[in-house]
């Protein structure tokens, strides 16, 4: 039988994705596109992107009319038997269930297994872990160590659908880059649900993982995902502000400028401490790209804290922005809240802050150009210098290897 494995939403469900593929074809299946199964793996962290969801299910329905379609991911493990209730979804299966996918699937075809499969992700006592997957992005490997969250952000429903922190063991990470290395890749991309978080639940953390990182021979750049700002410890903030081979690009999600939305979100940091990490990082290594997360139209955001927020984010040296309007998510505490912001004045709001990305973005580039950096090489005469920023440019190069630019 052919199966075909569609990922919609972070990268974490990518690597879901290609976990479960692997699954399928290790038990004899054929990756197709005109296939039998199709394995739809959601998102939920937003009412967009469940609305996103549910428009690839009916698609894909569509056009394979006789296809199994099986729905997993984060959409699935939050709201179930809203999924179960389409008639294009033959089978659900939570995140909690999602190692055991196949077999799942194997029994709903046998006519032996349940259209749900979904459990209270707190309610287990020991939640296996994901394996260890590497993700190929345009030649460039991107290295999961670490699944979940135990942070309780008023507005987020991660937690919800991922579960607690659990982190790949620091033999297991150190034996993949090596063997990255010994394949010819110079950059490698160290992501995780909420990588900042790593290590929590085996009593290591990040930076010392990133110690023992660096020491790899031929490894030329570790670019590192997404950082909650109140977790990063001294020791994590010294070895990517001091070690070169860490690269210049910090994604470091504000989500508000206000003090008091800020508080409202349960974040666990101030503006102006957030300001002070920023400014540390640019200061110790100046080419940096800093990137961020804004939420607008949190619950009760009157237009005073949007203006802080806008005045906050316009003083701030970032590269970039992404926005986002608010979305109720079920479980929350924002969910709850009174003071509804109004969907027009949340568009509107995005619209503002999307000028000033455009303008920020502009004013990076400006800045770092006459600049010697150094490049990956992604292939088809393109490159991404180690602060996120893509050249054209032909490199006579195999994907993958670092180079020497001049932007």
């Amino acid at each position: 039988m052919k199966v075909r494995v569609v990922n919609l939403g972070c990268r974490s469900n990518f690597f879901d994705g290609q976990f479960i593929l692997q699954k399928f074809i290790e038990k004899g299946y054929i990756l197709g596109d005109d296939a039998d199964i199709y394995v739809v793996n959601t998102c939920g962290v937003t009412k967009e992107a469940e609305r996103s969801s549910r428009q690839a299910i009916r698609r894909i329905k569509r056009n394979n009319p006789n296809a199994v379609v099986v729905v997993t991911g984060c959409y699935a493990q939050i709201k179930p038997h809203e999924l179960s209730t389409m008639e294009e979804v033959d089978l659900v299966v939570g995140n909690t269930h999602k190692t055991r996918l196949v077999d799942l699937v194997e029994e709903y075809l046998q006519g032996k297994g349940q259209r749900v499969a979904v459990e209270n992700i707190f309610r287990q006592s020991t939640l296996e872990s994901f394996h260890l997957v590497t993700f190929y992005e345009r030649s460039r490997p991107f290295v999961k160590i670490q699944e979940g969250c135990n942070k309780f952000c008023s507005f987020c429903v991660i937690p919800y659908a991922r579960g607690k922190v659990r982190s790949v063991p620091p033999q297991k990470v150190l034996e993949e880059i090596h063997l990255l290395a010994q394949k010819g890749f110079e950059e490698v991309v160290i992501t995780g649900t909420q990588l900042s978080q790593y290590g929590w639940d085996m009593g290591t953390t990040l930076g010392k993982l990133l110690k023992e990182m660096v020491k790899i021979e031929g490894i030329k750049l570790i670019r590192l995902s997404s950082l909650h700002p109140a977790e990063l410890e001294e020791e994590l903030l010294t070895i990517i502000t001091e070690e070169e081979k860490i690269a210049p690009h910090f994604h470091l999600p504000l989500q508000s400028g206000s003090l008091r939305i800020l508080q409202l979100m349960e974040r666990g940091y101030t503006p102006d401490e957030y300001r002070r990490l920023v400014e540390k990082l640019v200061e110790k290594r100046p080419l940096s790209a800093i990137g961020t997360d804004v939420i607008v139209g949190f619950p009760t955001e009157t237009e005073e804290d949007f203006e802080e927020t806008y005045r906050f984010l316009e003083s701030l040296p970032i590269a970039y922005m992404h926005i986002f309007p608010y979305s109720d998510r079920p479980f929350t505490k924002a969910s709850r809240m009174e003071g509804k912001v109004p969907s027009s004045v949340k568009d509107r709001r995005v619209e503002i802050l999307k000028e000033l990305d455009t303008r920020k973005r502009e004013s990076f580039r400006k800045r770092c150009e006459g600049k010697k950096l150094r490049a990956t090489v992604l292939g088809e005469g393109k490159l991404l210098t180690e602060n996120y920023l893509e050249i054209e440019r032909s490199v006579e190069l195999p994907a993958g290897r670092v180079v020497e630019v001049v932007v």
